[in-house]
């Protein structure tokens, strides 16, 4: 008999004893199988050395539930949110590690499938501010005039500086119709903004192009990575080839990142072979992402534009096609997001989103916190926004000359475009 069938003999094949003991021994008994459940439960899922450190979170928590004043407040979900959430708010990633509530978690999955509601924007805390990354195509949040870069300062009058990202979301979305009053500061003047914007279902258009006018250049845009874009990328490829269109702007500004398998599609259609990215983990072995075979955009000429609210797998494509010397980058430093994002499902329908490596260019190259620096530096005009392929119907080649996205027009002169003088 091995010993762990001796201890459940002992506790359970004992024989009766007279009458006066039996009630005592009984409480003992099951007092002790207990405490020894409850040390074997709260054990079994602590990591070996973790036990004090979690006996003082076990500590804190029994003193505010004894003795906090406020006993409607005590809401056990909330606290122990906001415990997850300090710990991964501690690790300094920028808001990109992050911890997302129920609700969090089904906005985030609803924004992978470019349908959700709210205002449009991608926050993330940087140096406790509330930092706009970006405002995303066709969105409210566009429609008032939020930039990429805006810091956020009050949410309906509410001061939000050092405020955890799961109260910061709780505060901005909401259902669709309802208005928000946003308070914000433009970093590069100084000036504090107001918007009063109606949150509205968003139906995200993540790949747009069209012909400009006058010449034989496609200005083909990703606005976010999510599930599909691959093909629909391959697709306005297609169409542009037939065309008889040779040359392509792609546009990546103000695209917050997304899934990295979509971003690594994306820019296999313009690589022959060579890496996507290489991917460093917590031990420093760099595993390489080699490119997809059979990408229809080869020969294509190409310029990319970027700015700070291009992000995350952004960042990928736009660093692998500038290694490959297939591109030039043309715009503003973008945001900086290098970490390789992994989801963590927990038990009550919250999630961890958490850092589990680095993403580097192909050339070995960090981007994470100091972002990838155009090759042409070319700054918007204030108060400018971005033109975008579905802005440009009916437009000519003399509104393009025209215009205000000296950005644009850069990447057009690159190619040698005739509407450029």
């Amino acid at each position: 008999m091995n010993s762990e069938s001796q201890v459940k003999l002992s506790l359970f094949s004992w024989r009766p004893p007279r009458r006066p003991f039996l009630w005592a021994l009984s409480l003992v008994l099951a007092v002790g199988a207990g405490v020894l459940y409850d040390r074997w439960a709260i054990m079994a899922g602590l990591p070996r050395g973790a036990e004090r450190d979690f006996q003082l979170m076990a500590q804190a928590w029994n003193i505010i539930h004894q003795d906090y004043v406020d006993r409607d407040a005590l809401k056990s979900s909330v606290l122990i949110h906001a415990a997850i959430e300090g710990m991964t708010d501690s690790l300094g990633d920028s808001g990109h590690t992050v911890f997302l509530n129920p609700e969090m978690r089904h906005h985030a999955t609803a924004a992978m499938r470019s349908h959700f509601t709210g205002i449009g924007v991608e926050i993330k805390i940087q140096e406790r501010r509330a930092v706009i990354v970006a405002a995303l195509d066709g969105s409210p949040a566009v429609r008032a005039g939020v930039r990429a870069g805006d810091i956020i300062l009050e949410v309906d009058g509410r001061p939000v500086a050092g405020l955890p990202f799961s109260q910061l979301d709780d505060l901005i979305t909401g259902p669709a119709g309802a208005s928000v009053k946003l308070g914000v500061l433009d970093p590069s003047d100084g000036r504090r903004k107001e918007f009063n914007i109606i949150r509205a279902s968003i139906k995200v258009p993540n790949v747009t192009w069209h012909a400009l006018p006058g010449g034989q250049v496609a200005h083909l845009r990703v606005a976010l990575f999510t599930d599909g874009v691959g093909r629909d990328f391959r697709a306005a490829l297609r169409q542009i080839q037939q065309q008889g269109l040779n040359n392509v702007i792609l546009d990546l500004r103000n695209n917050p990142g997304g899934v990295v398998s979509e971003a690594v599609a994306v820019a296999s259609e313009f690589l022959p072979g060579g890496n996507v990215y290489l991917s460093k983990n917590a031990a420093g072995q760099i595993t390489p992402e080699p490119v997809k075979p059979g990408g229809v955009a080869t020969n294509m000429t190409l310029v990319v534009l970027i700015n700070g609210g291009s992000a995350s797998a952004s960042e990928i494509v736009a660093g692998a096609l500038r290694d490959a010397r297939r591109a030039v980058l043309v715009g503003q430093t973008t945001f900086g997001t290098g970490t390789v994002l992994e989801q963590y499902q927990l038990f009550d329908g919250s999630a961890l989103m958490l850092a589990v490596g680095e993403w580097l260019t192909p050339g070995g190259r960090s981007f994470w916190h100091r972002g990838l620096v155009p090759d042409a530096e070319v700054a918007l005009p204030a108060n400018t926004l971005p033109l975008l392929p579905d802005m440009e119907t009916n437009l000519t080649s003399a509104a393009l000359q025209a215009c205000s996205d000296q950005q644009l027009l850069r990447a057009l002169s690159l190619l040698g475009d005739p509407v450029v003088k």
